[in-house]
């Protein structure tokens, strides 16, 4: 109710990584072409559970920026969230 995370960030990605290594296609999917190499990195970095501000320190980036790279990885994907983004992500081996 008080908008606190259910479970801790290291246990969601574990968790969505075992479900994901169950699942995962044998290729990539081709929509992934789609995106631009700082796109793919800016995904892997998602998935890795980073948040805009982690991800903006890592790579030397604005935050505003960074925003603007998670809108255009959903918009290309069509995807809804972060969550769906995770879930690709793992689905399409590009973490693991």
């Amino acid at each position: 109710a008080a908008g606190a995370a259910l479970l801790a960030p290291e246990v969601t990605r574990r968790l969505v990584g075992r479900y994901a290594a169950r699942i995962r296609p044998a290729e990539p999917a081709p929509e992934q072409t789609a995106l631009t190499p700082r796109e793919l990195e800016v995904l892997r970095l998602i998935a890795s559970g980073l948040s805009n501000s982690e991800i903006a320190a890592t790579l030397v980036l604005s935050q505003e920026t960074v925003k603007t790279y998670v809108s255009r990885i959903l918009t290309k994907l069509d995807l809804r969230d972060r969550v769906q983004a995770v879930v690709y992500a793992y689905r399409t081996g590009l973490v693991t």
